[in-house]
């Protein structure tokens, strides 16, 4: 999240109260299915359809001067929350070490596309509102598992989201100026089972 020029002026007579607007750690859970193909022995091609559910918790700082009925000066914390069904579309090659007995690590990376599911009208609701599609730069490490019967492959992966999510104009007015740029970033553990 960046701030607006908006929020750096403190003469700005809808942010003077504002102190700070801070994205806070919210948990999210995707479920979905692989498709793989093999360039070569080290080289797959993936593609991970998955429908993710993530919420967005966002912190508001803002000063209160002791004039209304909650009590006294002093700066109170309030949170903000977006909820978020997604339709993800990752494209990934996935390089693959050596195998050694039952194991072996890969290193994975591609672009992920997302798209939301509620439509704009819904979004523009939430306190802070944010585009419907994005795309987002994901890498990442994990091992390959070998059993009897299945592959078992754990890999924690992060994504960077290249445009700029933030919808000004719409949301809670004590934020809609305060805000300039809003891209998705996250680590995610996956359990692939194959």
């Amino acid at each position: 999240m960046k701030y607006s020029e908006a929020f750096m002026d403190p003469s700005h007579p809808r942010l003077s109260n504002v102190r700070a607007v801070m994205p806070s750690y919210s948990p999210g859970f995707a479920l979905g299915f692989l498709v793989t193909t093999r360039i070569h022995d080290q080289l797959n091609v993936l593609l991970t359809p998955k429908v993710a559910f993530y919420e967005y918790k966002t912190d508001l700082q803002v000063f209160t001067d002791g004039t209304n009925t909650t009590g006294g000066a002093g700066i109170n914390t309030i949170s903000l929350m977006t909820e978020e069904t997604l339709v993800e579309l990752p494209l990934l090659f996935k390089y693959k070490s050596e195998r050694f007995n039952n194991t072996r690590m890969f290193f994975i990376g591609g672009l992920n596309g997302q798209l939301r599911t509620k439509n704009q009208e819904e979004a523009d609701e939430d306190p802070i509102v944010l585009r419907g599609r994005d795309v987002a730069l994901e890498m990442g490490m994990g091992f390959d598992l070998y059993f009897k019967f299945f592959k078992f492959s754990p890999e924690i992966r992060f994504s960077h989201g290249l445009t700029n999510l933030y919808r000004p104009g719409f949301g809670d007015a004590r934020v809609t100026e305060a805000i300039d740029d809003i891209r998705r970033k996250s680590i995610t553990l996956y359990l692939n089972f194959q």
